[in-house]
C-alpha cells in the first residue's frame, strides 16, 4: 500500500486548522498539525515530512524563526507560508527565508490542494529531459536537476525547488535572453505583480551562490535574464 505524503501544518487558529486538515485528510494526505512553533521544530527534527505549511503568526516561535531552522535541517522540503492578505513584506520576507510558496488567508482548501499537489509531484517525478543526473555547466559548476545540488568549486549547494526550477529554466535557455514573463508564468502560471517581486527574490538566491563562478544571471533592461557561462 502507497504511504500517504505527510504534511507538517502549524496554525494557531484552531477553527482554520481543523477545517484544514480535514479537508487535506480526505484528500489523501497524513497531517500532523500544531498550533505553535517550538512544538512544531521538535516535530519536524522526530519525524520525516513531505511539504510543511507554516503560518507566520505563531505563538512561541514565528513562523519566520520557524522556516530558518527547519532550512538548517533540510534545504530541499518545500515550505509554504501562510500570510494576511495585505502582509506583502511579509510573502518576500518568507521567500527570502527560503520559503517555496505562499497563500492568503481567506484562502480556498482548492487552492491550497493545488499547491501542494505540484510540489509534491516535482518531488517525486523527473521530467524526461532531466533524467541524465549531472550536467557540467563551466569548468567550476555542475548541475544535477534530479538531486537538486548545484556545484561550485567542489562546494555543493542544495537549492530550494523554487530556485532549482529557476535555474533549470535558465540553464536550458543559457545564453539567450528569457523574458520575464516567461519565467512568471513557466514557475508560478501567470505573471501579475506580486510574483514579479517574487522572482527578483530567487533571482538574488541564485546570484548569491553563483558569484565569482563564472556563470552570470544577467539582467536585460525592461526584458527579462539571460544565463551566460564563461
Amino acid at each position: 500500500m502507497k504511504e500517504r505524503p505527510k504534511i507538517l501544518y502549524v496554525e494557531d487558529d484552531l477553527t482554520l486548522s481543523f477545517v484544514t486538515r480535514d479537508n487535506l485528510a480526505m484528500k489523501g494526505y497524513a497531517i500532523d498539525a500544531v498550533d505553535n512553533g517550538k512544538e512544531a521544530i521538535e516535530r519536524f527534527g522526530k519525524n520525516r515530512y513531505d511539504l510543511c505549511i507554516l503560518d507566520i503568526m505563531l505563538p512561541k516561535m514565528d513562523g519566520f524563526t520557524l522556516a530558518e531552522k527547519i532550512r538548517e535541517m533540510d534545504v530541499e522540503i518545500p515550505i509554504i507560508f501562510v500570510t494576511a492578505r495585505s502582509s506583502k513584506e511579509d510573502k518576500i520576507r518568507g521567500l527570502r527565508l527560503g520559503g517555496d510558496d505562499y497563500i492568503t488567508k481567506p484562502y480556498s482548501m482548492e487552492e491550497l490542494v493545488l499547491k501542494i499537489e505540484v510540489f509534491l509531484k516535482r518531488r517525486t517525478i523527473q521530467r524526461p529531459d532531466d533524467q541524465t543526473s549531472c550536467k557540467e555547466v563551466n569548468q567550476l559548476v555542475s548541475w544535477d536537476p534530479v538531486n537538486l545540488i548545484l556545484t561550485i568549486d567542489s562546494q555543493k549547494h542544495a537549492l530550494t525547488h523554487r530556485e532549482a526550477e529557476l535555474f533549470s529554466f535558465l540553464y536550458k535557455n543559457r545564453d539567450k535572453v528569457v523574458k520575464r514573463e516567461d519565467l512568471l508564468i513557466a514557475l508560478w502560471g501567470h505573471d501579475h505583480f506580486f510574483f514579479s517581486r517574487s522572482l527578483d527574490v530567487f533571482i538574488s538566491r541564485l546570484r548569491k551562490h553563483l558569484r565569482n563562478s563564472g556563470v552570470e544571471i544577467e539582467n536585460v533592461y525592461n526584458v527579462g535574464y539571460r544565463l551566460n557561462v564563461s
